[in-house]
């Protein structure tokens, strides 16, 4: 990975989505994680999952926090440039120039474990099908 980034290879964090094992949102504190422990900075790390994930998929207008970019945010409790694990201390976030603050998000955690908690285990033998989110067949 490392190598890769060297030689100036684009990397694009992300890869939560697709597959019923991994969490969309969570999963990428753990790829940012990874990343890390392969050789990048924590700062190229988050460039991976925002600038240049949204340069990769041909959107060029999103990914950056600049005048008419299109941003969604997380106000962290602690610095993510100092350890990339920072990411997890989520005080807030901003989407589509909403606040949700602590307690709302703290709420909305809970409403999404309470129906994860509902769903009921694949049947042995069962075989998925689509992605895996649920979302389609």
């Amino acid at each position: 990975m490392n190598e890769l980034h060297g030689a100036g290879v684009r990397l694009a964090a992300g890869t939560d989505t697709g597959t019923g094992y991994l969490v969309p949102g969570f999963a990428l504190h753990d790829e940012l994680a990874l990343l890390v422990a392969a050789g990048l900075s924590p700062a190229e790390a988050l460039r991976s999952a925002t600038r240049d994930a949204a340069r990769t998929l041909g959107l060029p207008a999103v990914g950056t926090v600049a005048r008419r970019q299109a941003a969604d945010l997380l106000v962290l409790d602690d610095d993510p440039l100092r350890d990339i694990r920072n990411t997890r201390r989520i005080h807030g976030v901003v989407v589509d120039g909403r606040w949700i603050p602590p307690e709302e998000r703290r709420r909305l955690l809970a409403a999404v474990e309470e129906a994860a908690a509902q769903t009921p285990p694949p049947q042995e033998g069962a075989t998925m099908t689509g992605c895996g989110c649920g979302g389609h067949p």
